[in-house]
């Protein structure tokens, strides 16, 4: 299995984006505010950073005000095509959508969508974008009659992020950064909301839009006020939150990536939540996930706090270098060769199927740290802060000997009958941090001190120390 390195998103160096918000589509989340009076009813332009979580369901970007006979939305479909498109009087006068399928859950990706209906030709009069990059091949192609003014942008009308506009559904899940609304402007997106990196001119990267002309209606949301995340910092009308807390603002975010579950390697039944760093397993199933990240060197740290469980299950937390292998097969953490796990109901370290003593048992409520250290080949684990095994190490196999040539964080139940729920810090946690550790570049958000010389496992880190 090779490594999972987003293309798109940058290592270090040039404009950086702080902070993204993170969507948990069971909240039912979503930002609203009213419209003014438009710059241009008939010409607007949207842009967005998003990283998909869930796939397979409708996901609402951007939607406004009204009812099933009128509206406006972009969003991602069921089949995980993007379909922009426009009623008014129970009347399609647009509905565009992609071949393509959009289905890579550990990536940043760019979308920017312009609105220009006075232009002569009518495919001009709304372009898609990603990442830099014109849309070109659709499955459904009807565009703006001219001069046709857009649902999106219509005085007094509210717009909504991430939930459908006229109904409770169409919730996002997943993480969004820099989302833009330029009244007004017909803005393309090399240039005004990103750039190609000028060594890796396949990648496209985040730019400053400060510079750019919003228009009455205009909006930019950079998600740097955990108190006030629908805070637009361009200086218009605030977004109100609805169910999104302090706790969803991340530094996960297009120019510095962090590792989640991967949701690519399902097991039936199991649950991905809170932008895939939560997991609850499923009965009848070992239900192993792993990271969307793998590594092949460097020192690595992260947290899982053992969050509930069902009666007689327990938690294995640790690393794999097969999680495709684990998920298909239904294996838990330790069970196989170049897998090693930590197990909750004994204290045992397991490999290869078989159980040694190593420390301290653990329960719902602990958080569990684990350290992979790939230059020397050892793993340790942490109970609340505490080393286990009195610091020994264990050894491990080094990544080039091992069947995928890369290790995964990963966690599994230990039993088929009940099931077990985790929640993975990479740096960016779901649950409450009482104190608050980064690492020595000062990434990640963890309970616990990060251990000398290890690292959040991010694309920033990577580029130095992967």
């Amino acid at each position: 299995m090779p490594l999972i390195f987003p293309s798109n998103t940058l290592s270090a160096g040039g404009f950086s984006v702080d902070n993204s918000l993170r969507w948990n589509d069971g909240d039912s989340p979503y930002l609203s505010r009213v419209n003014g009076t438009p710059t241009n009813a008939d010409k607007w332009t949207f842009s967005i950073w998003v990283k998909r979580g869930a796939l397979g369901s409708e996901q609402k970007l951007i939607a406004v005000e009204g009812d099933s006979l009128n509206n406006d939305a972009i969003s991602f479909d069921s089949s995980d095509q993007l379909r922009w498109y426009g009623i008014t009087s129970s009347s399609t006068y647009m509905d565009v959508k992609t071949n393509r399928v959009f289905r890579d859950p550990s990536a940043w990706m760019h979308l920017c969508f312009i609105y220009d209906s006075g232009q002569g030709t009518d495919s001009d009069r709304a372009k898609i974008y990603v990442n830099g990059t014109q849309e070109t091949s659709f499955a459904t192609e009807t565009y703006p009659d001219q001069d046709e003014d857009s649902y999106i942008n219509k005085a007094s009308k509210t717009t909504i992020i991430g939930r459908q506009s006229w109904a409770a559904s169409g919730y996002f899940d997943g993480y969004m950064a820099e989302v833009t609304f330029c009244d007004g402007q017909a803005y393309a997106p090399d240039g005004n909301f990103g750039e190609f990196n000028e060594d890796t001119p396949t990648v496209f990267q985040p730019i400053d839009v400060s510079g750019l002309t919003f228009g009455t209606n205009g909006f930019y949301l950079d998600f740097e006020d955990s108190a006030n995340l629908g805070n637009d910092a361009n200086g218009g009308t605030d977004f109100t939150e609805f169910n999104l807390a302090a706790i969803d603002q991340c530094t996960d975010s297009p120019t510095n990536n962090f590792a989640t579950f991967n949701p690519l390697f399902p097991v039936s039944g199991d649950t991905l939540s809170e932008g895939n760093v939560k997991v609850q397993t499923s009965d009848g199933n070992y239900s192993p996930s792993s990271s969307s990240i793998g590594v092949a060197s460097g020192k690595w740290y992260a947290e899982v706090k053992y969050t509930a469980q069902s009666s007689a299950s327990a938690l294995i937390v640790g690393v794999t270098s097969n999680p495709n292998e684990d998920a298909r097969n239904d294996e838990y953490i330790g069970e196989q060769s170049y897998s090693y796990g930590y197990n909750s109901s004994n204290g045992e370290s397991y490999t290869g199927g078989t159980g040694s003593s190593y420390g301290d048992s653990f329960a719902v409520g602990d958080i569990l740290g684990i350290t992979l250290n790939l230059d020397d080949n050892e793993l340790i684990f942490y109970k609340n802060g505490t080393v286990q095994n009195s610091g020994t190490a264990l050894s491990i196999t080094a990544a080039a000997s091992t069947t995928s040539g890369f290790y995964y964080f990963a966690v599994s139940d230990t039993t088929t009958n009940y099931n077990i729920t985790a929640e993975i810090n990479f740096g960016n946690p779901s649950f409450s941090i009482s104190s608050g550790n980064a690492d020595a570049d000062g990434y990640g958000n963890f309970e616990y001190a990060v251990p000398s010389g290890y690292y959040a496992l991010c694309t920033k880190n990577l580029a130095e120390y992967g």
